[in-house]
């Protein structure tokens, strides 16, 4: 299996790029063993005497999610020659602990922004309480540390721990900014960077380091992990203001509703005329909101343009994600990355 991954798949194998999906599907196909085991993993650390943690978990594994982080850890280990003729497991595992860090970061954000709906269904925090959410949630990161320190490599400790702490940061700096419309664009990509991108970036890098591969093949999947998060975070933001309710998976207008300070509120901000910024002023700064603000919101969105420049920008991101592929030699894993990229951008249109 592992020389299939690592070439070119055969004829038919990989979907026509013609839906958003299409991406995704290819790369869970090219790592559908891998990711039989991570998932394994997963399940066999969820588990606890302690009787509401294994229940939390079960809701959180009953809710879906496409484990691109995880996938990614494990693609980016298979374009680097890992586990050859090993057949090692530290890219699962490490997978694993990826996507605990990321589980552990949404319970706690669920929380921070009294969050009902993911993914379409109820949140944790709203089945099982906030006290809860919080405390499973630290459970999870306890788990990515223990998988950490028995993969037994410094230099992965050094990434992904790393990666926590900046996630952290990211969020204690988006609710320094929120509510603040004076916030400076690059303070707004600073936000995203922390609280997004960097676990994207970390998730890809490790696979080059289980691998051992040099510090070009690590900075390029780091590269491409930290544009890959930017552009799908933009995106994100975008939707919040674009996407009907059944396809963002969460209630449309959350970003708007907590005052959140992103790309499509600054772009609409500076883009408005004087009465436009005085609305904004008064539902994203004072928080003075009606009922029928958020429609308006979304109307001075489309007129302004805010969306279309946002993931303009996200698209940006995406081609630099590609263009940190480049040192590696073309197979089908090397398209899919590259496929995904630009799924992040198309789930945008």
């Amino acid at each position: 299996m592992a020389a299939n991954l690592a070439g070119d798949a055969p004829a038919g194998h990989l979907p026509a790029a013609n839906s958003v999906e299409d991406a995704l599907t290819a790369l869970a196909d090219l790592v559908r063993t891998d990711l039989a085991a991570c998932n394994r993993v997963i399940v066999a650390h969820m588990q606890s005497q302690v009787e509401l943690i294994p229940q939390l978990a079960a809701h959180l594994v009953a809710a879906g999610g496409k484990r691109l982080r995880p996938m990614l850890t494990m693609a980016c280990a298979r374009l680097c020659g890992y586990p050859g003729a090993t057949g090692g497991q530290r890219h699962v595992h490490l997978a694993a602990c990826v996507e605990f860090i990321h589980t552990a970061t949404l319970l706690h954000d669920d929380v921070v922004d009294e969050s009902r709906l993911r993914r379409g269904l109820a949140t944790a925090n709203a089945v099982f309480g906030n006290k809860a959410s919080v405390l499973v949630g630290d459970f999870l990161f306890s788990r990515s540390f223990q998988l950490m320190t028995a993969d037994g490599s410094l230099p992965v400790l050094r990434i992904l721990s790393n990666a926590a702490a900046t996630i952290a940061e990211g969020e204690v700096l988006q609710l320094v900014t929120q509510n603040d419309l004076s916030t400076r664009d690059e303070r707004y990509l600073d936000v995203i960077q922390g609280k997004t991108a960097a676990l994207f970036a970390a998730a890809c890098q490790v696979g080059a380091v289980v691998a051992g591969r040099g510090e070009a093949e690590e900075r390029a999947l780091s590269e491409f992990g930290l544009n890959l998060g930017m552009a799908f975070q933009l995106v994100d933001d975008a939707l919040d203001y674009a996407a009907d309710q059944a396809k963002l998976g969460k209630t449309v207008g959350d970003d708007f509703r907590e005052g959140k300070i992103t790309g499509p509120v600054l772009a609409a901000y500076k883009a408005g005329s004087e009465l436009d910024r005085a609305f904004w002023r008064r539902t994203i700064e004072a928080s003075e909101q009606t009922d029928a603000d958020l429609d308006h919101a979304l109307d001075l969105m489309e007129h302004s343009g805010a969306i279309e420049a946002t993931l303009q920008r996200a698209a940006s991101f995406a081609d630099r994600a590609k263009a940190a592929l480049s040192i590696f030699p073309e197979s089908a894993l090397k398209r899919c990355l590259a496929g995904v990229a630009d799924y992040t951008v198309r789930r945008g249109r």
